[in-house]
């Protein structure tokens, strides 16, 4: 049975780590599909610290843009993270309204699949407002995203320091 779980809160805030056990509770071998495009040695840095703490059970993905491309049917995949996975999309496309379309149609074909999801994503809009006009186009991008999944979802949860919250 499909079932969509949306992951959310702020920088540093433990989604990831609640994300994974989450998973592991729910499955043997979970999926880990990664949406990072690796831009600098520093982000390359974090991305290896993600991977060393999942072990042999995981089956890892590495999409930046078409996650439909994979069938994880009957499987429970954490998708880590919608912010990067915009990211993709906005940097290909350069255009907020075109940007949320494509992202919009794959995720309504790849969540079409029976199959657990569990989406982890920031809340880039809860902090100040930037004075960079595309930062603020992209934090736009970035929540209708995240209204959209969770309009989806099952349950949201939020996460503060560490810390999940049931939201829906």
């Amino acid at each position: 049975m499909r079932k969509i779980i949306l992951i959310t809160g702020g920088q540093r805030s433990g989604k990831s780590r609640h994300a994974e056990e989450l998973a592991l509770s729910l499955s043997a071998n979970p999926v880990y599909v990664a949406t990072a495009h690796v831009w600098d040695e520093e982000f390359r840095e974090r991305v290896k610290i993600h991977q060393q703490r999942r072990g042999n059970e995981w089956t890892n993905i590495e999409e930046e843009r078409y996650l439909s491309h994979h069938d994880l049917m009957g499987r429970v995949a954490v998708i880590d993270c919608i912010t990067l996975w915009c990211t993709n999309f906005f940097f290909e496309l350069q255009d907020v309204t075109s940007s949320l379309d494509a992202l919009k149609k794959e995720f309504d074909l790849f969540t079409a699949q029976d199959a657990t999801f569990i989406f982890v994503t920031n809340e880039i809009g809860s902090g100040g407002v930037s004075d960079n006009a595309v930062q603020r186009k992209f934090t736009d991008l970035q929540g209708w995203m995240n209204q959209y999944v969770a309009q989806h979802a099952d349950e949201v949860i939020l996460m503060v320091s560490g810390i999940p919250v049931k939201i829906k």
